[in-house]
């Protein structure tokens, strides 16, 4: 793989001092879903909005596949394709017609297949004559998506995709995305849906305060950053008296009749085995063992919390 965008020493301060990018520096492969994260007001929609063309950085450079963004604006904007958070369209516009029309804008003539084909994979096939306002918004949000797959880009961003979208719809979405990427589409997507990013990304990218604080492979930084935890529940009639003893003498923490243990996995100073071989020397008994891994939503908030 090869990248297809190029972030390098991008900074957007506004007139008042406000700085919303500082330094972001970032390459995006071609064919991946990238999932970037932060907080409200962290920066997500000013760096993609300034990747569009819609917001003038302050400094730094912006590649896509290969064009400057400035220099070959109208190479590097055709290869992109916008999903707004907001749902701008004409409420009394056909499905059809408004995807058709978004063609048009860049300059492609006319293709009636492959729109179809669009609105197909985007389940709109049968509401392609419906005017948007009788439209559900699950099925507007489609429509948007249709509306920037039609110029045919290599990249689609995704700003928001499935706010205000139901659970059962936005699993639909999440389905139609990695369907797109089959076809070679580059993905990158805000969200506040931690699960959404923990479900569909390669790659995740964190901002906050207008910097990109940790970017790395979902499953790396989940193993790399994510704690598990041990969770043992002590029979009925195990002796609390000798838990606490235990308790005192390890590093665990008691919760009612459950002991619990908190580890990185990659640590080789797990106190595991010592548990387990404290339990049977002081004769107490247990009748469930668990583990669990931090979720990403989890390791989101921790690193947060550290900047």
């Amino acid at each position: 793989m090869h990248s297809i965008l190029e972030i390098q020493n991008v900074s957007k301060t506004y007139n008042g001092g406000f700085k919303a990018l500082q330094n972001i520096n970032l390459n995006i492969q071609q064919g991946e879903i990238f999932a970037l994260l932060g907080p409200n007001g962290a920066g997500k929609t000013t760096l993609i909005n300034s990747i569009c063309g819609l917001v003038n950085i302050t400094e730094g450079s912006i590649k896509v596949g290969g064009f400057d963004h400035k220099k070959d604006f109208r190479k590097a904007r055709n290869l992109i394709g916008l999903v707004p958070q907001e749902l701008t369209t004409d409420a009394f516009e056909k499905v059809w017609d408004t995807v058709n029309f978004s063609r048009g804008l860049f300059g492609y003539k006319k293709d009636p297949k492959y729109v179809d084909d669009i609105l197909k994979r985007l389940s709109l096939s049968e509401k392609k004559h419906n005017k948007l306002f009788t439209l559900s918004g699950g099925m507007k949000r489609r429509v948007m998506i249709a509306k920037a797959l039609s110029h045919q880009p290599r990249i689609l961003f995704l700003d928001e995709p499935t706010a205000g979208v139901d659970v059962q719809l936005r699993e639909s979405m999440w389905e139609q995305v990695s369907e797109l990427k089959k076809t070679g589409v580059t993905i990158i997507l805000t969200t506040h849906y931690i699960e959404e990013a923990e479900t569909m990304a390669d790659r995740i990218g964190i901002i906050n305060k207008g910097q990109l604080i940790h970017v790395d492979d979902k499953t790396a930084l989940i193993d790399k950053l994510g704690k598990k935890k041990l969770i043992v529940t002590l029979d009925d009639k195990a002796s609390m008296e000798s838990v606490g003893l235990l308790k005192n003498e390890l590093n665990i923490e008691v919760d009612g009749n459950k002991i619990i243990y908190e580890y990185n996995s990659h640590s080789s100073n797990s106190q595991i085995p010592n548990i387990f071989k404290n339990l049977v020397d002081r004769q107490i008994s247990f009748k469930e063992v668990e583990t669990k891994q931090s979720s990403l939503q989890d390791i989101f908030v921790d690193i947060v919390r550290q900047q």
